[in-house]
């Protein structure tokens, strides 16, 4: 059965950011400064090699906590330049000052982004009265559409179903990059409001699609985003045997890829296949080479190649 058979109340929602997005990483030189260049080649390989219809830049994967704000304006800048012309590039702009954040938002409308990824307040654990009055008020001070970043195991705390609803009221609040890892809220969620949910967790792509959501906000997808844009694409065409191949095809990478912390795994294998990625800032490290031996076991598992 293809959706053209399915009830409209049973659509996915409409997709503000397309399907497939990638939390991409910011490239450094050896040094440790800000490969701009870089930037540009990676972001057109993951739009036109990788078939990702937006880029997250300036999020946890992109080492925001360690990334100045002048350094955040100029990397939206340099993937505006080199991809905004056929791919839509998300600015992650929360941090658990609501006032900085606002001002990270005005910088990433004036260098070109096409909408905010905001976070919600870390380590803080605000009331819900507090996130509601964190995401308006960002949502208020920008012209930008917003996706909420809802990730409660690094924040501290959730975004309830009942916030969500209310914040689905503001016409600029438009999506959820949903890393709760509760596919019930998010049901909930989805059946109540129009906000499009983007899985946030790699493995769970294909079943949130199942209970409504739209696409994923990946990591390993600097990776599986071409084989991910066809796994989504079978389940759109209600093939779901191919869609499942797919999801047990690449699991070995969506949750090999976070065998340690995400960035490290994703520089490791950038740079083993020649592209842009550079170290890593403390207080991460770079892989070690056992880490990057299993990484190279878990691409064999997906039927991918990562070269010696």
């Amino acid at each position: 059965m293809t959706h053209d058979h399915l009830d409209a109340a049973a659509r996915p929602a409409s997709r503000p950011f397309g399907r497939l997005l990638t939390a991409m990483v910011s490239p450094f030189t050896p040094d440790g400064s800000l490969d701009l260049d870089g930037a540009a080649r990676l972001a057109s390989h993951l739009v036109d090699e990788q078939g990702n219809d937006a880029l997250v830049v300036n999020g946890t994967t992109g080492e925001s906590p360690t990334t100045t704000d002048a350094e955040k304006e100029r990397l939206i800048r340099a993937v505006v330049e080199a991809v905004g012309d056929r791919a839509k590039v998300v600015a992650g702009v929360g941090t658990n000052d609501t006032r900085h954040t606002i001002e990270l938002a005005a910088a990433a409308e004036k260098a070109g982004a096409h909408g905010l990824l905001v976070v919600t307040p870390y380590y803080s654990k605000p009331p819900q009265s507090g996130l509601l009055r964190h995401f308006t008020a960002v949502a208020d001070a920008s012209g930008l559409p917003v996706m909420l970043y809802d990730i409660p195991h690094r924040a501290g705390v959730p975004i309830e179903t009942e916030t969500l609803v209310r914040l689905a009221e503001h016409g600029r609040i438009v999506a959820v990059k949903d890393a709760k890892g509760d596919l019930t809220a998010a049901s909930w969620v989805t059946s109540r409001t129009s906000l499009a949910f983007y899985s946030g967790e790699d493995a769970l792509t294909l079943p949130a699609l199942a209970v409504g959501c739209v696409g994923v906000v990946g990591t390993s997808t600097h990776f599986t985003g071409a084989l991910t844009a066809q796994m989504i694409d079978a389940y759109d065409a209600g093939d779901m045997p191919a869609a499942l191949a797919l999801h047990r095809r690449l699991l070995p990478l969506f949750t090999g890829i976070f065998r340690t912390q995400g960035t490290i795994l994703v520089k490791a294998g950038l740079a083993s296949l020649g592209l842009p990625a550079g170290p890593v800032r403390p207080p991460l490290v770079d892989a070690t080479n056992d880490e990057i031996a299993q990484l190279r076991a878990d691409f064999a598992a997906a039927g991918l190649e990562l070269p010696e």
